[in-house]
């Protein structure tokens, strides 16, 4: 990490899990672990639990963040949540183009885009995330899978707007599987990452954008994939939903 020039940040992504009253418990669990955190602290909920965090995370230095959100600012989308609602109730940050997102809800780069905008133009802070499929590891297309996603999800964002995103590298592999890039593909893939930044923003404006890694980093492997200079946090799924190992993580983040 160089968190003197770009923001360190642990962003826990807890998935379909955890009812409000749970939610409460857990965050007052994480609060005095994190408290002296040299990093910023993402907690991103279900939306029947955002504010249940909203309120637990007061007084703390834990954000809170959504995870998806619509394109439009209201309409005919029964069952759907706009930006600007996410923000009357406290959120800060909304997780876009998550795999499973990409892989059991038809989201494409198209829609992840329509979406990215939506939250930019409210004032809240996209975790966009990318990754390749196994298959297209194994056939060697990684970066061009990679390019294709930073063109298309960040089209239309200007230079300005990029101050304000986040990017989560989550391999597709690596969700959920319990298989990890090893610290040394993270950072192959989260300098490449930067790389197409630069040619599409320039050097300066890349060199200051988040690229968290999001592919199982827990307790026991966070420091290694930490110590790469082009990780800069992680999007963090199990292990968030257990305070001592989500700390662990933080406190990882905090030291390298």
């Amino acid at each position: 990490m160089k968190k003197d020039i770009r923001k360190a940040i642990i962003a826990g992504n807890w998935k379909m899990n955890k009812t409000p009253s749970e939610t409460s418990v857990l965050i007052n669990e994480i609060a005095p672990l994190v408290k002296d955190a040299g990093c910023e602290v993402i907690t991103c909920v279900p939306y029947v639990d955002l504010s249940a965090a909203v309120e637990a995370t007061k007084g703390t230095n834990i954000k809170v963040g959504a995870e998806n959100c619509h394109w439009a600012e209201s309409g005919a989308f029964t069952g759907e949540i706009s930006a600007a609602m996410l923000k009357e109730v406290g959120v800060e940050y909304v997780v876009l183009g998550h795999s499973e997102r990409r892989q059991y809800f038809g989201e494409t780069d198209e829609t992840v885009n329509k979406r990215t905008k939506a939250v930019l133009k409210a004032g809240l802070k996209p975790i966009v995330c990318v990754g390749e499929l196994l298959w297209e590891r194994e056939c060697n297309i990684t970066e061009e899978v990679i390019a294709r996603q930073i063109k298309l999800d960040l089209w239309d964002v200007t230079a300005e707007e990029l101050k304000n995103v986040v990017i989560a590298y989550e391999p597709v592999w690596a969700i959920g599987t319990g298989k990890t890039a090893t610290a040394e593909q993270a950072e192959d893939v989260c300098a490449f990452i930067r790389a197409q930044l630069g040619k599409l923003y320039g050097e300066e404006a890349a060199a200051g954008v988040t690229i968290q890694y999001g592919g199982s980093m827990n307790d026991k492997n966070a420091d290694e994939l930490l110590q790469k200079e082009n990780v800069d946090g992680g999007l963090i799924g199990g292990a968030s939903l257990v305070a001592e190992k989500f700390a662990a993580i933080v406190k990882a983040a905090t030291v390298n």
